[in-house]
């Protein structure tokens, strides 16, 4: 699956439809940005039943204001709407492929039941 192009007018919406999403937060001046995007490309083709989604955070400064971005590259993963990653710098082919192998382990409706537990404490 090639990798959704994030904007302000369709970010919400993706989110909310995926089961998971990996997004790659990102500028064109950025080299770490241009070495971490084939990995990132090469693993939506891997990974097809995962939503990969780019967002330039120069043509997208709102979100990435609203999300506190900054540095770049930085990779978010969402599982069933709760963020389960997030952290700046560029991962290797094998790095992201053993953080995918972790999130698709997580149990994300004991994960949601376990917060809610601790929430009404």
């Amino acid at each position: 699956m090639a990798t959704v192009e994030l904007t302000s007018a369709n970010f919400s919406e993706t989110i909310e439809k995926s089961d998971v999403i990996l997004i790659d937060f990102w500028a064109e001046w950025c080299g770490p940005c241009k070495r971490f995007g084939p990995i990132f490309d090469a693993a939506s083709e891997k990974f097809p039943d995962l939503t990969f989604a780019k967002l330039d955070t120069e043509n997208n400064q709102d979100i990435a204001a609203a999300l506190e971005i900054t540095s770049i590259p930085t990779l978010m993963v969402v599982k069933g709407g709760m963020l389960l990653y997030r952290e700046a710098g560029a991962l290797n082919a094998p790095q992201l492929e053993g953080l995918i192998s972790e999130v698709e382990k997580v149990d994300i409706e004991k994960l949601k039941a376990e917060a809610a537990a601790e929430s009404s404490v």
